[in-house]
């Protein structure tokens, strides 16, 4: 838990209500998003017993597996769920765009929107994660057939689960992080997992939180009180009241979803949510293709290189996406300012014209000083990055005491323009406030990783060949 958060947990508790720890919304929230509340049988590994899903606020649909040992039973629940996700998928795969690609010498095609499901929590994910794993590789003939669209439900639920895990994806989300990410209540991060008990400390505050607690649950897990008093008596007996008293258990939670996306649509958006939620839409138009190709189904594990670059490619995006929330939100980047990360200043002088011709060619290497109170923890050379004009770099000359403060002398280069004359603004002005700090969303390449044949057999690669002693 960072400082800022836990400063307004503190206060959420002393005033009895949620503290906002974000000035903008950082993630896309859908004008049609697909709402799933699933839940499963307790005791049982990924055993479905309903799911209320639907996009209309007003109608949702109910799925219900009877007997949740019954084999039959729990596929017909996913075909019936897959009569309902996979049009809703489909719905998206229709309006192309062009997008320029090498530089504008060509284009490729990418969908227009992409959809997006929401869940109630991080167990919601995991249990879409089971179930594609437990679907995706059945087939529809043989001795254990399954409806044709189970297979295809798997692969697209596999899909969803893995984007949940890049940071700042949003094709798959769920209700409690997104919450966390934007406020802090005075409980811990176990309690908030929760939704009822989250959302009422945002909404009305902790008084309405200690009466939610005795609330339904959000899934995917029951209550076990309820499974034996309730639930058990009913699956036993194959009550016909099972569909609706599910649906009791259920209606609170959906309602609290849409109250929550209600909650997230009144922030303005992020500057850098909308390139985020091209590359998911990217994700979207490469995996409908594939499926569409006759691409086969995702492996149960991933090898070794793939693993490492699945690895390698979730650690870009997680620092890509912590920059890119510091940029668009200063409450998030004063977290960098108190760790020295960061720093705030005032530019006292600017010499705008500045050309080095130390070199083979003269550039424009304009310089600024910045007055600042607060701590600077950078060595002269370190290059800074200010989120005002992120495609400038100011590297450090010196850093010098001057009365309760500090003067730091940059020296500027890149987005001014291609001349030798700083385009107007782009140099920062005396008297303008700025913020530098070390995080930068410049491209990260990748390591250079092997090919699996060349790796050693411990990992996937050919077996090491014996020499013959005979």
């Amino acid at each position: 838990m960072s400082t800022l958060t836990a400063f307004a947990r503190a206060q959420a508790v002393a005033f009895g209500q949620a503290q906002p720890i974000a000035t903008v919304r950082h993630l896309h929230v859908h004008e049609h998003p697909l709402i799933l509340i699933p839940l499963a049988m307790a005791g049982e590994a990924n055993a479905p017993l309903a799911a209320l899903i639907g996009t209309d606020r007003s109608a949702p649909r109910l799925l219900v597996v009877a007997q949740p040992r019954n084999r039959d039973d729990r596929f017909a629940f996913f075909a019936a769920l897959a009569e309902i996700l996979v049009p809703y998928l489909d719905s998206f795969a229709t309006e192309t765009e062009d997008v320029p690609v090498d530089r504008g010498k060509d284009v490729r095609q990418r969908y227009v929107d992409a959809p997006q499901l929401w869940v109630p929590n991080p167990g919601g994910v995991d249990f879409l994660r089971m179930l594609g794993r437990s679907t995706r590789f059945r087939t529809t003939d043989g001795e254990y057939p399954v409806p044709a669209g189970v297979p295809l439900l798997g692969r697209w639920l596999t899909f969803f689960a893995g984007t949940a895990e890049i940071p700042g994806s949003c094709l798959l989300l769920n209700a409690v992080q997104a919450l966390g990410l934007h406020w802090a209540t005075g409980q811990s991060s176990a309690e908030d997992a929760q939704l009822g008990v989250q959302l009422a400390w945002i909404e009305s505050g902790a008084e309405a939180a200690r009466e939610a607690e005795n609330g339904p649950v959000a899934g995917p897990a029951t209550d076990p009180e309820f499974d034996n008093r309730v639930l058990a008596p009913l699956i036993e007996r194959s009550a016909p009241e099972l569909p609706g008293v599910l649906r009791d258990l259920l209606l609170p939670t959906w309602e609290r979803m849409w109250r929550v996306l209600d909650l997230l649509r009144r922030l303005p958006v992020g500057e850098r949510v909308a390139s985020r939620w091209t590359s998911d839409k990217d994700a979207f138009t490469a995996f409908t293709q594939y499926v569409a190709d006759g691409g086969a189904p995702q492996p149960r594990r991933d090898g070794a290189v793939a693993a490492a670059a699945r690895l390698q490619r979730l650690e870009n995006a997680a620092a890509r996406y912590a920059v890119q929330r510091a940029f668009d939100d200063p409450l998030v980047l004063a977290e960098y300012r108190l760790t020295g990360a960061a720093f705030a200043g005032t530019v006292t002088l600017a010499n705008p014209d500045r050309v080095d011709d130390s070199g083979k060619r003269p550039v424009l290497r304009p310089r600024i000083m910045v007055r600042t109170t607060e701590e600077v923890r950078v060595e002269p050379g370190t290059s800074l990055t200010s989120p005002a004009r992120p495609a400038q770099k100011a590297k450090v000359i010196s850093v010098s005491p001057a009365g309760d403060g500090r003067d730091v002398l940059l020296e500027l280069s890149g987005g001014m323009g291609r001349k030798l004359v700083a385009e107007p603004g782009s140099v920062p002005q005396v008297g303008e406030r700025l913020v530098l700090t070390t995080l930068s969303e410049a491209y990260r390449p990748g390591g250079t990783l092997p090919d699996p044949a060349e790796t050693p057999w411990t990992h996937g690669g050919p077996p090491s060949i014996e020499p013959d002693l005979q």
